[in-house]
């Protein structure tokens, strides 16, 4: 990608290759891993860098221990503090187990238990968790409060330079695991660490290798910054794929993703769903929404990666179990299977009846509805969920619907009234 921008921080190789033994003991040497199902389906070899795989099931640990190991022993004695709501939070609790460091972890107040829980367990007696504010936003404006306060060094989940060289170390160890050239990497996108820092180890060691960044449509930060040529902060963001939905990517990662990606691409976030559900029955892969980017971003490269060498970042595995029905309602709902409607059933006995056997297709299963009987009306409204087999099976649905006087209206592409479905 083009740029005007001329003075810039790259990291050194020579910096990222310090990382790397910094973290040694302390981070895994994740496996680079050939994946036969989607090499079969795209003939290429896929591969993947599985980061899911490190003991705080993310890459963070890279960047947040490389950023404490930095720290003077004056900084070191005022303690730390960050903000997250999630992988990042993990990453600096045991950073700070590790190096016997106190440190202080705003996450927001409605924070999961279990990953309060685990931030806990990771950090043990040198972390205090203080649960502040509704959103990451809140928190985030909570632990810089106290950093300037009481001069404590913030560690930033992305836009910093110890950050990216720590990150930077995943991009070193695929390069050293592949013992030929690598045509793609995908690489996932939130603030921008991994990708800045994965980034420019290829631009100095592999440089013909593509850089794709893969965000979550709903959070098209670093896209959008690209664009515009100046980091943007984005009014509303879907916050789905948690691990990689930000309102604004950082300075730094901006300025180095600009001049270092050679695209940056958006997912649908029931994409994502989709294959965080044929990763876990085909491959028994249990990834995180952020953790699917990648592997999500190959559908739309099919023709280009065709015969070629590609890896995938897959970068996390921290998804609560809690989600799975969500995550099922919102591939169905991108596969076109899943279908909302508000039903007009007239008030009589027999109507129901008279839906399900002449309405509906042999195969539709009705998976929601609710109703309230109006003795007052000539027809009572329900709300009825309902499951295809195949998406072209709508249309005829609708016409049967319409034809028997049911219809009332399609709620999928009405956001206002669907918000409360799914």
């Amino acid at each position: 990608m083009e740029s005007t921008i001329k003075k810039i921080y790259i990291p050194e190789l020579s910096a990222i290759r310090e990382a790397a033994t910094t973290l040694k003991g302390v981070a895994a040497v994740t496996p680079l891993q050939e994946n036969f199902n989607l090499s079969e389906k795209f003939q290429a070899n896929i591969l993947f860098k599985r980061e899911d795989l490190q003991q705080v099931r993310s890459y963070k640990i890279r960047g947040a221990y490389n950023k404490i190991n930095s720290l003077t022993k004056e900084q070191i004695a005022r303690g730390i503090v960050c903000a997250s709501a999630g992988n990042h939070a993990q990453g600096v609790a045991l950073a700070c187990q590790k190096k016997k460091i106190h440190g202080t972890i705003f996450m927001p107040a409605p924070t999961p238990k279990q990953k309060v829980e685990q931030v806990r367990m990771f950090g043990k007696e040198f972390i205090d968790i203080e649960l502040i504010g509704d959103t990451f936003d809140d928190s985030y404006s909570a632990a810089k409060k106290i950093a300037n306060e009481k001069e404590k060094t913030f560690v930033h989940p992305f836009d910093d330079e110890k950050v990216i060289e720590g990150q930077g170390t995943v991009g070193l160890e695929i390069i050293e695991q592949f013992d030929s050239q690598l045509d793609y990497v995908f690489v996932p996108v939130g603030g921008g660490g991994l990708a800045s820092g994965l980034s420019s180890v290829f631009k100095y060691l592999s440089p013909n290798t593509k850089i794709i960044g893969v965000e979550p449509e709903g959070a098209p930060s670093m896209k959008s910054a690209i664009e515009n040529n100046k980091v943007v902060k984005l009014h509303s963001i879907d916050k789905f794929v948690d691990g990689a939905a930000v309102q604004k990517v950082g300075d730094i990662t901006h300025k180095i993703c600009i001049e270092n990606l050679d695209a940056m691409i958006t997912v649908p976030e029931g994409k994502v769903c989709q294959t965080i559900l044929e990763m876990y029955n085909k491959e028994a892969i249990v990834v995180e929404p952020a953790g699917a980017l990648t592997v999500s971003a190959l559908d739309f490269y099919e023709e280009e990666i065709k015969g070629k060498n590609v890896a995938c970042v897959i970068s996390g595995s921290n998804n609560d179990i809690t989600r799975t029905a969500e995550i099922k309602e919102r591939a169905l709902l991108y596969n076109g299977l899943k279908h909302y409607f508000i039903i007009r059933f007239p008030q009589r006995a027999g109507a129901l009846k008279e839906f399900v056997m002449h309405v509906l297709g042999e195969h539709d299963d009705i998976t929601f509805f609710e109703y309230s009987k109006k003795t007052t009306r000539e027809n009572g409204p329900a709300v009825v969920g309902i499951e295809l087999v195949k998406s072209e099976d709508l249309e005829p649905l609708i016409e049967r619907m319409k034809t028997l006087n049911f219809y009332g209206e399609y709620l999928n592409n009405k956001p206002n009234l669907f918000e409360f479905l799914v």
